[in-house]
């Protein structure tokens, strides 16, 4: 079995404005589609940049993320964006009001590095490429 390339990532959010508003305005995600489906009490919608897809779903009922410190939990633990520039994306992210911690390096390699959140405390990374 030979497993290619990842196909899409999803994501549960809680707010249906504040994620696409997150996701395309801010970080420029192009919004695919929306399908609003009251059986399953949630709205899908996919968005891309490049060859990255997001599935994203909204649920409201859904249980909320442990806020931090208890980033630490078992399951996936974060997606990491490479980036050419981390400051100038940290100065973006400080005049679209994007949550951020400060400016660190890899410890394995040295490159610079920060983690954001999405409006649901799902943390992201930037890591320079």
């Amino acid at each position: 079995m030979e497993l290619g390339q990842i196909h899409h990532i999803a994501i549960i959010g809680s707010n249906y404005a504040k994620t696409k508003e997150f996701y395309v305005d801010k970080l420029g995600f192009k919004l695919l589609d929306k399908h609003i489906r009251p059986e399953k009490e949630d709205i899908l919608f996919n968005v891309r940049q490049g060859n990255l897809v997001l599935e994203i779903f909204i649920k409201p009922k859904s249980p909320s993320r442990p806020k931090l410190p208890q980033r630490e939990n078992q399951g996936l633990r974060h997606l990491a964006f490479a980036v050419k520039n981390v400051e100038l994306c940290l100065e973006e992210f400080d005049r679209l009001h994007i949550e951020h911690e400060p400016l660190r390096y890899d410890d394995f390699n040295q490159k610079k590095m920060a983690f954001f959140f999405d409006p649901d405390g799902l943390p992201l990374e930037i890591h320079e490429a």
